[in-house]
């Protein structure tokens, strides 16, 4: 086992330098840079000064020269300084909002594993009932919606017509004249929408991916078997069948983490929440490419690592599966 996770770690190497060079490459190729951002709305702004902008963000260089010097930087674990007027380094402003997304997405995940898993079961084994035709329509329904679009609807009726729940930022102009009790439910108010409309399309996947693998694992012959021996049907759904059906889903648990956090642009720009979503769509806005390309790294390293605990969460699940 440690032989196989040490090569496939080594392994992702040379896989995250071909994702660097491909979004270095693309990033580059949109219209539009730093200087002309920071220069067009300037009537003042000379040629000379653009110029100086230029040889100071280092796009004066051929586009190879600098992928170069930005991946010297990354080497060393140093992801450069941001385009943007503060100038502060990368892995700082990172740093300050990944706590916020990862909090938002790991209370979305528990409530998508705890919800979902489920309801993909229980459709499962009682496939065609009206429990299983309900929860089809609903996951119909999940797929269709955009969230951007039920995010907007859901502002309008809990945050402006019934007042109900806040619809930005993550705490409340007040919050710090409040009882720590109240202080909670302020949090709690203002990350119940972001973290239900995070979930929302991921209970969808997961509810289908279970009862579809359910469905699989439940017409094997050794299901069949258990139910001639005389156990009863929660011996053979809960003992036999949930840990087969559970394989499948782990390999797309683990591949979801990274899509979470991507999807975290949608609604933390919507919600005017202050996390890693938010600041990559303003760097994106603002042709930040040092602060980009640093979110795109994260990304790239989440979604690889996601896939090594998948496999290695394949040996815990079923102990018929070894890695040598």
């Amino acid at each position: 086992m440690a032989t196989y996770i040490l090569k496939r770690l080594f392994g992702m190497i040379p896989l995250l330098f071909g994702i660097t060079i491909v979004s270095f490459l693309v990033i580059h190729l949109a219209p539009g840079s730093p200087v002309t951002i920071q220069t067009d709305l300037n009537p003042k702004m000379t040629a000379e000064a653009r110029e100086r902008l230029l040889k100071f963000y280092g796009l004066d260089k051929p586009l190879h020269v600098q992928y170069y010097n930005w991946v010297k930087h990354l080497v060393t674990f140093d992801l450069g300084r941001s385009f943007a007027t503060d100038n502060r380094p990368v892995i700082d402003k990172i740093k300050e909002r990944l706590p916020i997304t990862i909090f938002i997405n790991v209370l979305s995940l528990f409530l998508i594993l705890m919800i979902a898993i489920p309801l993909g079961i229980l459709s499962a084994v009682y496939q065609n009932s009206l429990f299983d035709r309900s929860t089809t329509v609903f996951v119909f329904i999940g797929f269709a919606i955009p969230t951007f679009w039920l995010a907007l609807l859901l502002m309008i009726l809990f945050g402006i017509q019934l007042d109900w729940l806040p619809i930005s930022g993550l705490k409340s102009v007040n919050y710090e004249y409040l009882s720590a009790f109240n202080q909670l439910k302020d949090r709690a108010a203002h990350l119940l929408m972001p973290v239900l409309l995070s979930a929302f399309g991921g209970l969808a996947g997961f509810s289908r991916y279970s009862r579809s693998n359910m469905l699989e694992i439940i017409r094997q012959d050794y299901i069949t078997t258990a139910r001639a021996k005389g156990l009863s049907e929660s011996q053979v759904i809960y003992k036999h069948a949930l840990r087969n059906a559970f394989l499948p889903i782990v390999t797309i648990l683990g591949l979801s983490i990274p899509a979470l956090i991507g999807g975290s642009v949608i609604f933390e720009s919507i919600f005017a929440i202050p996390g890693l979503g938010q600041l990559f769509y303003n760097a994106v806005m603002g042709r930040d490419y040092s602060l980009v390309m640093g979110e795109l790294v994260i990304g790239a390293l989440l979604t690889m690592l996601g896939n090594l605990l998948a496999d290695i969460s394949y040996a815990l699940v079923d102990p018929r599966i070894r890695i040598k």
